[in-house]
């Protein structure tokens, strides 16, 4: 995927609609996960909700489904990277550092492109 994208939601207008044009490392009913576009690390890979969850700090109760599948598919994939890197780090931004308008969660390994 290299066309250039410059709404909020990426996650939502781009990917979730479209993964067929992913790296796609998980994906079930509730949850996507798939090698970032634009690597910031030597293994970058984003799970996001299906469903749009603005989020962590906006997330309720009537989201908790959602988040469940989201924890459930980023505890998979950080173990396989970590046992495959022999490390992993788990991250998600907020406010002014969450470009994408959509709770998204990165899971990478390695040095820093």
């Amino acid at each position: 995927m290299t066309r250039p994208y410059s709404g909020t939601d990426f996650y939502c207008d781009v990917a979730i609609p479209d993964p067929g044009a992913l790296r796609v490392v998980h994906q079930d009913e509730r949850v996507l996960g798939f090698h970032h576009t634009r690597p910031f690390w030597e293994v970058h890979i984003v799970v996001v909700p299906k469903r749009h969850i603005g989020s962590l700090t906006t997330a309720g109760p009537e989201d908790e489904a959602d988040l469940r599948a989201l924890l459930a598919a980023v505890q998979r994939i950080a173990r396989d990277v970590e046992q495959e890197h022999g490390a992993a780090a788990v991250l998600t931004n907020l406010g002014a550092y969450q470009d994408s308008k959509h709770l998204h969660v990165h899971v990478h390994a390695g040095a820093r492109r």
